[in-house]
């Protein structure tokens, strides 16, 4: 959802909850200028807002999605701007789509410098809604955990070769906040992508090669307009969630992590059962009132 077409929240009230982080132009061109960055997920929302920004700083930026048509549009506004933009169409769901896609960049630009993994699928449905539809966790996975996971093996060996590589994953605020009733297919598979990147970072960085989690907050897209509650609650736009991204891009940070998140991740840790008991009981409220309306 565009930035405009919904109140965003009160300044201070966002940024406790959702973070705000934003990495000066000067400092960024420095950090990116010249370097080739592939962004998954850029024909919209957050990642074609990190596209963009990073393209005015210098970047030479490579556009990954499914829509081809609007990759090209984007595409056609950075370099509309002066910047350098190439649009590389392919799904995530795809491992084959992957690996076409991944040779195609390294014969096109040789390497990649940075890989901002924002590519995702959001789904919030109840177990009882989902009894005929595993296809939710087999989507879900497929774009959250399983791609992002195949991109990442094909661009490591590069990577690794040349003794130079960042990887940022834009995961979400709830890996790391007690879960929810609804959102279990949703947030498995960023969880499963998240511990697997953490592993994998622990074997590849004495090769020079690093990573990056940002624990996003909640962002008002495309992605989180059909979640009404969402809707209401304060969040950021596109924009800034982009100066989160363009900031673990330039200064490499181990996460980013929303201020509220780090306390509601030791209580719900300590206090796993009442916890627990407290959503279940939200859901039952919730669950009840949908039924009577």
């Amino acid at each position: 959802m565009e930035t405009g077409r919904r109140p965003i929240g009160w300044p201070l009230l966002v940024a406790l909850t959702n973070g705000r982080t934003r990495i000066p132009d000067d400092r960024l061109a420095a950090a990116v200028r010249g370097k080739v960055v592939l962004v998954t997920g850029s024909s919209y929302g957050i990642g074609e807002a990190t596209a963009k920004r990073l393209a005015r700083a210098g970047a030479t930026v490579l556009l990954l999605a499914r829509t081809a048509g609007q990759l090209e549009i984007v595409a056609d506004e950075i370099r509309a701007e002066g910047g350098k933009a190439f649009a590389y169409p392919a799904n995530l769901a795809d491992p084959v789509a992957i690996e076409e896609v991944v040779a195609k960049v390294l014969a096109d630009h040789g390497h990649v410098d940075v890989l901002v993994s924002n590519a995702g699928k959001s789904i919030r449905r109840s177990v009882a809604d989902s009894y005929q539809r595993f296809h939710d966790i087999e989507r879900t996975n497929a774009v959250n955990y399983l791609g992002p996971a195949k991109l990442v093996l094909e661009l490591l060996p590069s990577m690794r070769e040349r003794g130079s590589g960042h990887i940022v994953n834009v995961s979400t605020a709830g890996v790391r906040t007690p879960p929810m009733a609804r959102w279990s297919a949703y947030l498995a598979s960023k969880s499963a992508f998240d511990t697997w990147l953490r592993c994998v970072s622990q074997e590849v960085r004495d090769d020079g090669v690093t990573t990056s989690t940002i624990y996003m907050g909640l962002v008002h897209t495309r992605m989180s307009s059909p979640t009404p509650i969402l809707n209401r609650m304060p969040g950021l736009s596109p924009e800034q969630a982009a100066d989160q991204v363009c900031t673990a891009v330039a200064e490499k940070p181990h996460n980013i992590t929303p201020p509220f998140v780090r306390p509601v991740d030791a209580l719900g840790n300590l206090f796993r059962v009442p916890t627990d008991r407290l959503f279940e009981r939200y859901f039952r409220l919730t669950n009840r009132s949908r039924k009577d309306n």
